[in-house]
């Protein structure tokens, strides 16, 4: 073997153990950052494995044999985990026809860097949202907003300069509304009770828990999620959450925080719907998501046109009528005895974390 052949046979060694590397990583379930960021581009993994193993064929047989099988089993298993959302696999549920009285919702990251607020003002116009949360909102896009907000009976502003502002706005009859934190790190979330005009209470979650990035591990993200689980489950009060979770739909905290609240899915068998980064193609993965609770009847859902912001806009349209998301949803599977006492030391971890204090805001509403 010449020394092209030796360096290109090394090279495709070097990328082949690199995509193992990232493929076994976030199976120790570890709760660093730095450990926790391959669950994002598991379909840019595939990728890079089918080109790995493409480019071992041209490296010889020494090399091409076992690279290739190394890159089947780690393709297929990342292929494995993104599959759900492809439509390959069944629906979660059927989509319910329009009707006199469906209920819209809009959910979108703004990034509080960007400047192109016309852009979300003409989405809310065109939209018609009946209910809005926005996140990313610092006082100038409170500010900007405000021309849409005064058509909202309700609205909170929690503006912040920290990238974890929020705006919450509806023109529903709202029975409670506020601004908790549930994790001592200062995140905000929104947790409101609303009705339908046709008097029907349903719960709204909004979340934005922060990302796996350097200094910034997982474990508090995932407490927050799972401790919103938790709300699904504490009556039988239809749920609705949408939200930047920061943590793509495919990964075992996700996972759980599905399962632990009885939500269910409306991108399962139909796609991806990636909504980040938005000015990135080759980056992009589905971190903002929009689950319901089998009551909870979808008419649609989908990702809107670019705002400027690093985040797609998410679009959904529900009904809350009950017996027809009963004639569409498939029911989520129960919690077994053994998840529910886990699920029950998982809150109780977190209300000893917390302190038993009221995490409330004092937000600014009308």
């Amino acid at each position: 073997m010449n020394t092209v052949s030796l360096a290109f046979a090394v090279l495709v060694w070097v990328l082949c153990l690199a995509i193992l590397f990232v493929t076994v990583a976030p199976m120790t379930r570890s709760d660093a950052w730095w450990v926790r960021m391959w669950d994002f581009p598991r379909l840019q993994i595939l990728i890079a494995a089918a080109v790995v193993l493409i480019l071992s064929l041209f490296a010889g047989w020494a090399t091409a044999i076992p690279v290739t099988a190394l890159m089947l089993l780690a393709g297929g298993y990342q292929f494995w985990r993104i599959s759900p959302y492809t439509p390959l696999a069944a629906k979660e549920l059927v989509l319910a026809p329009d009707s006199a009285d469906q209920i819209s919702l809009l959910s979108s990251n703004v990034l509080m860097e960007n400047t192109d607020y016309r852009k979300l003002s003409d989405l809310i116009d065109r939209v018609d949202p009946d209910v809005i949360l926005l996140m990313e909102t610092d006082s100038a896009w409170v500010e900007a907003m405000e021309p849409v907000l005064k058509r909202y009976d309700t609205v909170i502003r929690h503006p912040r300069d920290n990238h974890y502002g929020m705006v919450f706005a509806t023109r529903l009859s709202t029975e409670n509304a506020e601004i908790v934190y549930l994790t001592p790190d200062e995140t905000p979330s929104i947790f409101a009770e609303l009705r339908t005009p046709e008097g029907v209470l349903f719960r709204f979650v909004g979340l934005h828990p922060r990302p796996p990035v350097p200094g910034q591990d997982t474990e508090e993200r995932d407490a927050q999620v799972r401790y919103a689980a938790r709300f699904a489950r504490s009556s039988g009060v239809p749920l609705v959450t949408m939200g930047d979770f920061n943590d793509v739909a495919w990964s075992d905290s996700s996972q759980m925080f599905k399962h632990f609240g009885g939500y269910i899915d409306p991108r399962v068998g139909r796609g991806l719907y990636s909504s980040f980064d938005a000015n990135k193609i080759y980056m992009r993965c589905p971190i903002d998501h929009f689950f319901v609770t089998e009551e909870v009847a979808v008419v649609s859902f989908h990702r809107e046109a670019h705002i400027g912001s690093d985040h797609f806009p998410i679009v959904a349209t529900i009904r809350l009528d009950e017996a027809l998301a009963d004639r569409l949803n498939r029911p989520p599977k129960p919690l077994t005895d053994e998840e529910k006492a886990t699920l029950e030391e998982t809150l109780n971890r977190q209300r000893e974390l917390l302190g038993h204090r009221d995490f409330s805001a004092d937000p600014e509403s009308n």
